[in-house]
């Protein structure tokens, strides 16, 4: 409570002491910055009122009728779960298989668990574990595959083989799982209802995170997981998500072992006009999203369904993980997010055509922001620093609030990790949209920036150096007009 009363106490002296002058005297960055928060807080505004509609009363609804459907069927589902370790501590695996083999004796219909692993090691974890637990998984089966380490796109693509084998049916389900994620109990009776409709390819939860290093870094964390989701909740109000993460993400058995499903996930690519074809090393849920999303099938968010996953500080420094994550993060998005527009509004839909679009867009509003009172401050005054620190404490300090709506957890940290996330995820979104060929893994070692490169590969390193340089020069432009402009 002290750092919120202090918080404010600042935001109110710099907004009471610096005066206002500097800004009359610039109808450019007054109508620029107008402009941009109008529209940046409509957009949020918007998307929070849906999440509030999708969780309160949607939501219920569809649940209810789901529920109804499902419970008048003769047979309930057949539960697939994939699971992917690697690399993973010991004490992780144990308690994620256990809460994965719980789960799967809670299915009504029946489990198979298929554990892909790399180390001998893992393997006979694994077993162990499902031995002692065995007594009470009646109905429960497991399957491990020891593959080599050629990524995680090979090991589900080995697994889904495996399931296909078995013949399950489409009122049957697969349930992906990462080895640092730990699914509900429940699961698969709170999930399976859903595919009693049809037109149904995919679920994805809602998540959370147990982290033991720095409270920085998991107080970030926190931060996006609630914003994540509100998102998530606003495009489930459209059946539609903008990924299936693959912490935890469910999806009808008929389509996980469709032949050209399993082609996408091991080997789906870019053609992209500059840098040629781009295989695909991470963002495994963004290929089997836009796999889903092209072929028309619905993909639905379960808020009242929450998976735990127990994340580590990749690097040393707070900041140094943070962008190493946004980098995979963001190139994952960006890397789908051109051929996902270009399916078009009548083909998926108007507001996630929308939505996806800016997601392109946000990166430059945001920088051109702060851009144009750099401008501002060295063509009009140097006051309008201080002006603007006291906007982004104001605007950023009531966003989280409303966030603290979603998640009563509100650390004074909030605002700063907010403004971090939106400059320096921009900063990092505009980096790899002109570099799409750089990908890496944070616990493998698989990664397009690890070979030596030819003269071919330098010279598209030196094209997308020159592009982005052009488009940031454009922006840094633009933004020096703005702020020459005088009333």
């Amino acid at each position: 409570m002290l750092g919120h009363l202090l918080y404010i106490l600042v935001f109110l002296s710099i907004a009471t002491a610096v005066p206002a002058h500097p800004l009359a005297e610039n109808a450019g960055l007054v109508l620029t910055i107008g402009t941009l928060g109008i529209w940046r807080y409509g957009w949020g505004g918007v998307n929070f009122a849906r999440a509030k509609l999708f969780i309160h009363l949607v939501h219920p609804a569809r649940r209810a009728a789901a529920t109804k459907d499902y419970a008048a069927r003769n047979r309930p589902a057949h539960a697939f779960f994939v699971v992917t370790t690697y690399k993973v501590e010991v004490d992780v695996t144990l308690r994620v298989y256990r809460a994965i083999f719980r789960a799967a004796t809670a299915s009504r219909g029946g489990a198979t668990i298929v554990a892909s692993v790399v180390d001998v090691a893992d393997e006979r974890l694994v077993r162990r574990i499902f031995s002692l637990m065995q007594q009470n998984a009646i109905g429960v089966g497991l399957i491990v595959d020891r593959i080599p380490a050629t990524g995680k796109r090979d090991a589900l693509a080995a697994s889904l083989r495996i399931i296909s084998r078995q013949c399950p049916t489409s009122d049957d389900i697969v349930v992906f799982v990462d080895g640092d994620s730990c699914p509900p109990e429940g699961v698969v009776e709170a999930c399976a209802p859903f595919f009693v409709d049809p037109r149904l390819g995919a679920i994805t939860t809602d998540e959370d995170c147990e982290i033991s290093d720095s409270k920085l870094f998991r107080d970030w964390f926190t931060l996006r997981f609630t914003q994540r989701h509100m998102m998530m909740a606003s495009m489930g109000l459209s059946r539609r998500v903008l990924t299936l993460t693959g912490r935890l993400s469910i999806f009808r058995a008929s389509l996980a072992c469709d032949a050209d499903f399993i082609e996408s996930v091991q080997h789906d690519s870019l053609e992209h006009w500059r840098l040629g074809r781009v295989p695909f090393l991470t963002g495994d849920d963004k290929s089997t999203w836009f796999w889903l999303l092209k072929n028309g099938y619905e993909m639905a968010y379960l808020p009242d369904v929450r998976s735990i996953s127990m994340e580590s500080q990749p690097k040393p420094r707070f900041v140094d993980s943070a962008v190493a994550l946004m980098l995979r993060w963001f190139g994952n998005m960006l890397r789908t997010n051109g051929r996902a527009l270009a399916l078009g509004p009548r083909r998926i839909g108007v507001f996630t055509w929308w939505s996806l679009l800016d997601q392109r867009i946000s990166m430059w509003t945001t920088l051109f922001g702060p851009a144009t009172v750099l401008m501002s401050m060295v063509l009009v005054s140097p006051l309008v620093l201080p002006i603007y620190v006291a906007w982004v404490m104001f605007t950023r300090y009531i966003n989280c609030c409303l966030l603290a709506t979603f998640r009563p957890s509100f650390p004074i940290s909030y605002p700063f990790l907010l403004y971090f996330s939106q400059i320096g995820g921009a900063l990092v979104k505009s980096f790899v949209l002109f570099r799409l060929d750089r990908q890496r893994w944070t616990r493998q070692t698989t990664g397009s920036s690890r070979r030596i490169q030819s003269a071919s590969e330098r010279l598209r390193g030196l094209s997308s150096t020159y592009v982005h340089i052009l488009a940031s020069g454009w922006l840094l432009f633009t933004a020096f007009v703005i702020s020459s402009a005088k009333i």
